[in-house]
């Protein structure tokens, strides 16, 4: 098992402070980290959705919806926005700045270090399907619905330096049905060929980052 390296730096303010769409794919890659009493559990963002509210029907800020859940939504960029899914946390980092209710969600990670404190938590072997979701990403490195607000430059959570992709997937969201047109938009990113991402589904078009 590898231990987490020292030397890695959370990312500053201004990592976050991008127009949503290109915050979601310069998220890609990097690492995204959870310290905890148990050991600091740490894997790759291979995937990422993108909700623009007010005018985003898929996203809980649609029409300026302030309420006790969505308000960390309405603050400065590079917050984490944790909530409840059924029994599962999910992790969303905050962007669009102030009074710009948009959010950016997490889907999969490829783990990286303490994954035997990832597999413990999860309860499974299997590596493929450790982080492959964004219940599953949550679990596995300990965030819970306490790291709500927290700033994300800093301990106990954050996002650093990972890889850089040489290709990303651009497609339709996942699991938003029921919102009209919004159900197309294609705001979801991921790694193109990545093993951890949740969904293999159709692409509308793929981004070469090869210079």
């Amino acid at each position: 098992m590898e231990e987490f390296p020292n030397d890695i730096v959370p990312f500053p303010h201004d990592f976050y402070e991008k127009p949503t769409l290109e915050l979601a794919k310069a998220m890609l890659g990097c690492l995204l980290v959870k310290e905890t009493n148990q050991g600091i559990a740490a894997g790759y963002i291979v995937e990422t959705e993108a909700y623009i509210g007010p005018g985003d029907r898929a996203a809980h800020s649609f029409n300026n919806r302030r309420t006790a859940r969505t308000e960390v939504m309405f603050h400065r960029s590079g917050h984490a926005y944790t909530y409840l899914m059924h029994t599962h946390c999910l992790f969303n980092v905050v962007s669009g700045g102030e009074e710009k209710p948009e959010a950016i969600l997490v889907r999969a990670l490829e783990p990286r270090y303490e994954i035997d404190i990832m597999k413990t938590r999860r309860g499974i072997e299997e590596l493929k399907n450790l982080t492959n979701g964004p219940g599953k990403l949550t679990k596995a490195l300990g965030i819970t619905i306490e790291d709500y607000g927290c700033s994300l430059t800093h301990s106990p959570l954050y996002l650093a330096k990972g890889f850089y992709p040489e290709s990303i997937s651009v497609g339709k969201r996942v699991g938003i049905e029921n919102t009209g047109e919004a159900r197309d938009y294609c705001w979801r990113f991921w790694v193109t060929n990545n093993q951890y991402v949740s969904r293999h589904q159709k692409f509308e078009y793929q981004i070469n980052l090869n210079p």
